[in-house]
């Protein structure tokens, strides 16, 4: 996975064959994808690289991420429990998401269409910051630990199959991570599992 801003917008994420080509979806959406970072840095927001995709954060917390896919491009809200969204425009990134956090873009709906309301959103979340309000918790019928909750909240594929696995399997990636004492291998174990979670598999299985 790529580790400079710069080089997601010139070459993509990294975490796929696709990387660096012209049919990496990054290339596909360069125009959108520039919006929204401009947008987001004009807002203030700092811009770092996490999970391989551009992530912007504000008062010591992540605000929003940016990602590209073959349909469409995405902008997604921490704390989506938080957000207000009277323009209705938010969505959920998958069935069994709590809250709507992402703004969809595509052919029909561009970034500079809705920059005004892109702006607004983004300083919702600002204001959520520099007040240091956090959403309630909410029980989990799983324990997952914070990390893996971060990381599903911005990979919508992997949390499609995250959420598809049975209980059990989802209860022994949770397990699993939760013995790793610091977040940074947290983070790693989760890059680790990625592709045997897409596959359906358990923390275990080959």
């Amino acid at each position: 996975m790529i580790t400079e801003s710069d080089d997601y917008f010139r070459r993509g994420c990294g975490r796929c064959g696709r990387f660096d080509t012209v049919d990496c979806s990054v290339r596909l959406w360069a125009t959108d994808l520039r919006e929204l970072r401009r947008i987001c840095l004009a807002a203030g927001l700092e811009e770092t690289v996490k999970w391989g995709h551009p992530c912007y954060m504000h008062a010591g917390r992540n605000i929003a991420i940016i990602g590209a896919f073959r349909g469409d491009v995405r902008l997604t809200f921490f704390n989506a429990a938080l957000m207000k969204d009277p323009e209705g425009i938010l969505e959920r990134q998958g069935a069994n998401a709590r809250h709507p956090s992402m703004i969809r873009f595509d052919q029909l709906r561009r970034v500079a269409d809705l920059e005004p309301v892109i702006r607004s959103y983004i300083a919702q979340a600002r204001d959520y910051a520099d007040a240091g309000i956090l959403p309630a918790k909410e029980p989990r019928v799983i324990d997952l630990p914070d990390e893996l909750v971060t990381a599903l909240d911005c990979d919508p594929e992997l949390a499609e199959a995250f959420f598809g696995l049975t209980p059990g399997r989802q209860r022994g990636y949770a397990l699993n991570l939760g013995t790793a004492k610091k977040p940074e291998t947290r983070y790693a174990r989760i890059a680790k599992f990625r592709t045997r979670i897409l596959a359906g598999k358990g923390v275990n299985e080959r």
